[in-house]
């Protein structure tokens, strides 16, 4: 039997990922639950004035989205890794860069895209205008998926360690400082009539250059910690 083409396997590997998610609703519950924790937390230490919670919506929204994300990067190929089966990945013939690729979209399918569907609701929450809300949505959708990609690189030099959370964190939190700038910033500026569009193109650009490279780096990272 010949081996499957590199978009069929890639599409298995996504189908793969998204049925074990599925089969652990946990690991799908806990990024939207800790939002939604935290995002009811926010007025209780702020207070509850409209104004006040509106003006520091945009940061709290992103910082509380990051933290999800990061919370969840650690088990992108932990579980594979444990069975046995990242080794077998190692070896297939089919380029690494989009299995890494593969496991990455999973990743931000169950985390970022949630969090972005839902995160209009938790604005509102916030008492965040009406005209920051789209801004939001579109930030979140670009801006978690540079998440992924970048979390991706940090889970796999980690994926060998066992306890690699703390590690993790310490590695690509400094990379998630630009997505967190320029996301928030698309927010604020839809809140204040300005155009959010320039923010947007530039969170575009940094997913452009994160698809054409962190799957790479991915990809070494899980060669050195399997290897090692």
């Amino acid at each position: 039997m010949s081996a499957p083409s590199v978009p069929a396997f890639c599409m298995r590997l996504l189908r793969r990922q998204l049925v074990l998610a599925v089969r652990r609703p946990v690991e799908i519950g806990n990024p939207l639950l800790f939002f939604a924790m935290v995002v009811a937390l926010f007025p209780l230490g702020l207070g509850p004035a409209p104004d006040r919670l509106a003006d520091f919506a945009p940061g709290i929204l992103w910082i509380i989205a990051l933290l999800s994300n990061l919370l969840t990067s650690d088990a992108v190929f932990r579980s594979d890794f444990d069975d046995g089966s990242l080794e077998q990945l190692l070896l297939s013939p089919q380029p690494l860069y989009f299995s890494v690729f593969a496991y990455v979209c999973a990743h931000w399918l169950v985390t970022g895209l949630l969090l972005a569907l839902v995160s209009p609701v938790f604005a509102l929450m916030l008492n965040l205008p009406v005209a920051g809300i789209a801004a939001l949505f579109f930030s979140l959708l670009l801006g978690t998926a540079v998440l992924s990609l970048v979390g991706g690189i940090g889970a796999a030099l980690t994926v060998g360690l066992k306890r690699g959370g703390m590690l993790i964190s310490l590695l690509i939190l400094p990379l998630y400082m630009p997505v967190l700038i320029f996301g928030t910033a698309a927010v604020k500026a839809a809140v204040d009539g300005a155009p959010a569009g320039p923010y947007l193109a530039i969170l575009g650009a940094m997913l452009s250059l994160a698809i054409a490279l962190a799957p790479i780096a991915t990809a070494a990272g899980l060669r050195i910690s399997v290897d090692a």
